[in-house]
């Protein structure tokens, strides 16, 4: 697979990316609300969506977790969320465990309160196999605007050590009452 440019990452090849990895998979994220125009979104919002809508919406992901999953990939995922939670990070709570976890991707949510003194990078980010990040850049709705790859060695291991900081004080989400 030819590593697309940072202007060029759409959804296929994040896709593309997945089939790559062998061994870990981490997501990083930091925002309280991401793309604020999303129908499902905003059908959640008006009550017209199940924890089992989101999850069958967003089988394409589910489908992706399943395959790596299936390969012998750790996949996990640490939200740091601020509380009371916003809307939109409640929708992802709703259907983390319908999807995410039921797909096999481990879930944690880290309230801001209790991430004090770890140094997160300040966008979100994948490390994949702890050597290739993709930096997910969104506006400040949460408009998505773009991502960057990076296989700097030194940015992966930053990276890496500052999820596995995040992951160790998060909350499974089998164990978070959000508020």
């Amino acid at each position: 697979m030819t590593t697309p440019r940072p202007d060029d990452l759409d959804a296929e090849d994040f896709a593309a990316l997945f089939a790559t990895v062998r061994r870990t998979a981490v997501h990083l994220e930091l925002r309280d609300a991401y793309t604020p125009n999303d129908p499902l979104f905003l059908r959640w919002l008006d009550g017209r969506v199940t924890s089992a809508d989101i999850a069958e919406h967003e089988h394409e992901w589910a489908e992706i977790v399943r395959t790596a999953v299936g390969r012998g990939v750790t996949m996990r995922r640490v939200r740091v969320v601020s509380e009371p939670l916003a809307p939109f990070t409640r929708f992802e709570y709703d259907g983390a465990g319908a999807l995410n976890e039921a797909a096999g991707e481990q879930v944690r949510w880290l309230p801001r309160r209790q991430a004090i003194g770890l140094c997160l990078p300040a966008n979100d980010y994948w490390v994949l196999d702890d050597r290739l990040v993709r930096f997910g850049y969104f506006s400040g709705v949460g408009n998505y605007l773009g991502a960057e790859l990076t296989d700097d060695a030194a940015v992966a291991e930053q990276c890496g050590s500052a999820f596995e900081a995040a992951w160790e004080r998060a909350i499974p989400h089998k164990d978070y009452c959000p508020q």
